[in-house]
């Protein structure tokens, strides 16, 4: 897995600063931000950060560039609908040797990761295998409607993979470019962050967190899971572990 930030709306501190102290305030937003200093941004962004005021948040945004992750993990991401998505589509991009990611568990079982990695063999030959056929059809079908075989031959290989794409495995990787505003990156830390969420995107949500801490550090500075800020919400399905999961993130 590699998580980069390719962007983010400047200075995201003062920006979150101005909106918040504008509902407040009779001045102009000229005269807002010509009041506004590093110490006091820094402690009014903390201050919305622990009361919740979290609407100014929604005018900063943070474009992350993902790579190596499954396609199970997708699936995952992608419920967190205020964002925006591009993935590499299995649609228009053939898997030639398609990567795949093991989980931990499986990686640590060498019967299992031995039934894994046969599987995914297994996938890329049948991937092919259905292509090859689809492919000779469709030429076929396509020159016999008179169209020129260049053309029939790029037409058919498009028609067939994106076919063939569904004998592909949740453990496919894929890339991704995904935009957040920074209060559904907080939800989404309360979610992914969590022990509960599952390894892979526990990881991705982690290494997301240290990348905008690093721009906002007040913003971010009680982001994680629910129990990072108060108390756990998972009931009776908590690790038991909010001590530790809270010192672990005091110092992401």
């Amino acid at each position: 897995m590699k998580v980069i930030l390719i962007s983010h709306t400047p200075e995201p501190e003062k920006v979150v600063a101005t909106a918040a102290k504008l509902c407040y305030s009779p001045c102009t937003i000229k005269e807002t931000q010509e009041k506004l200093t590093s110490e006091s941004i820094k402690s009014f962004v903390s201050m919305l950060a622990e009361i919740g005021h979290e609407s100014p948040l929604e005018h900063i945004t943070f474009t992350f560039g993902i790579e190596g992750v499954s396609r199970a993990l997708l699936a995952q991401l992608t419920r967190h609908r205020m964002a925006s998505y591009s993935v590499q589509s299995q649609r228009y991009v053939r898997n030639v040797n398609f990567g795949y990611v093991i989980p931990e568990e499986i990686k640590n079982s060498p019967e299992a990761l031995a039934e894994f990695e046969s599987a995914m063999k297994y996938s890329q030959e049948k991937y092919d295998r259905i292509s090859e056929i689809l492919e000779k059809e469709h030429t076929k079908k396509l020159t016999e409607l008179g169209v020129d075989e260049k053309t029939a031959v790029k037409a058919a290989e498009k028609l067939a993979i994106e076919d063939a794409r569904y004998v592909l495995p949740n453990a496919c990787e894929t890339n991704i470019i995904c935009t957040f505003n920074a209060r559904s990156l907080l939800n989404f830390f309360s979610h992914r962050c969590c022990m509960r969420a599952q390894r892979e995107i526990r990881e991705l949500a982690g290494e997301m967190l240290k990348l905008v801490k690093k721009e906002a550090p007040s913003i971010f500075s009680v982001a994680g899971p629910s129990c990072v800020k108060s108390r756990c919400k998972e009931g009776k399905m908590s690790c038991g572990k909010a001590n530790e999961v809270r010192e672990f993130f005091k110092n992401i």
